[in-house]
């Protein structure tokens, strides 16, 4: 069956807010080092007043994957729920720039507002985050079009959505067309507290629908409950047809069950924000998914996306990937 669309991926529309901060402003705002909360309206406004001088870009963890998947050359589309508000109309431009297609009905006459991650990036590159959902945390199954899904060769969904009854809601749907219609289904498992709170919920989740897992190391051992990464990966492999798990400056590592690749880093220029790396990893992989490029190659576009994105500020692309791919031999 032919399709439209290289990846339509599911998450939460969020705006991201960063400045740069040192270990002293996250522990006196109670913040864990290189993590994500969820935070009220209340403390995000707080929050944000208190944060030094910052700049505004869309992002979202899959927001960013498309928009990297997008630069690639693919053909992308989204769904995320946003507010009727300024920030809602940013997010929504960004989006369609880059030529992905977002369709998702936008919320009206609702005081809840456009969601957006408060981002602390520390001298060393880290980023912690507090994020306000509003808007984006009421994407439901209703949201998810089914012509879209089966118009999609990968469907791509964010971890974090499994914070919300509605956003598990909006997994099982778009897992459950896509799979009925011969449609590969991928997850990012976002961060080690999802993995915490939601591992039993997880693993049934990925071992009934999914056919791809993004992770990087320390999230892929929380899931299994083990210090040792060698064991943790074979457990992942039983479960699913494909997993790339990244492991910072030891690059990442490419598998299924029949064959391993590991993955070596790109030097980057400076490492000001580790921001959307493994946002940008994935889009890479996914790309050369689509195109039927080998995994160690698909891997190398990961690695690719992730280093160019880490040496600025901001969750995105600066240069076109498909560029940058083009120069290194990639594509």
């Amino acid at each position: 069956m032919t399709t439209t669309y290289d990846i339509t991926a599911v998450g939460h529309a969020i705006v991201d807010v960063l400045a740069p901060a040192d270990d002293a402003f996250l522990k006196s705002h109670d913040l864990h080092k290189g993590a994500m909360t969820l935070i009220d309206q209340h403390r995000a406004v707080s929050l944000n007043e208190a944060m030094a001088d910052s700049e505004m870009a869309s992002g979202g963890s899959a927001g960013n994957t498309i928009a990297g998947a997008a630069s690639f050359g693919a053909k992308c589309a989204y769904i995320g729920k946003v507010a009727h508000d300024s920030l809602g109309e940013v997010f929504s431009r960004d989006l369609k720039k880059m030529g992905v297609t977002f369709n998702t009905q936008v919320l009206h006459d609702d005081p809840t507002h456009t969601g957006r991650c408060l981002i602390n990036v520390t001298p060393d590159g880290q980023r912690t985050m507090a994020t306000f959902l509003g808007a984006a945390a009421m994407v439901g199954p209703n949201d998810v079009d089914p012509e879209l899904v089966k118009a999609s060769q990968i469907v791509y969904l964010e971890g974090y959505l499994f914070d919300t009854p509605s956003g598990r809601e909006a997994f099982a749907r778009a897992a459950q067309i896509a799979r009925n219609n011969g449609r590969k289904t991928a997850i990012t498992l976002s961060d080690t507290f999802v993995v915490d709170r939601w591992r039993e919920d997880l693993l049934a989740f990925i071992s009934r629908h999914i056919d791809l897992v993004f992770a990087n190391e320390h999230e892929l051992m929380s899931l299994f409950q083990t210090d040792d990464f060698d064991k943790a990966l074979r457990y992942l492999r039983s479960k699913v047809e494909l997993a790339f798990v990244t492991r910072s400056e030891k690059g990442s590592v490419a598998a299924r069950q029949d064959e391993i690749h590991v993955i070596p880093t790109y030097p980057a220029a400076a490492v000001l924000d580790t921001t959307g790396a493994g946002d940008q990893y994935a889009a890479g992989v996914m790309f050369g998914l689509t195109r039927g490029l080998g995994l160690d190659v698909c891997g190398r576009l990961g690695s690719l996306a992730a280093s160019e994105v880490i040496d600025h500020y901001g969750p995105r692309p600066k240069v076109s990937l498909r560029e940058l791919a083009q120069k290194h031999g990639l594509i």
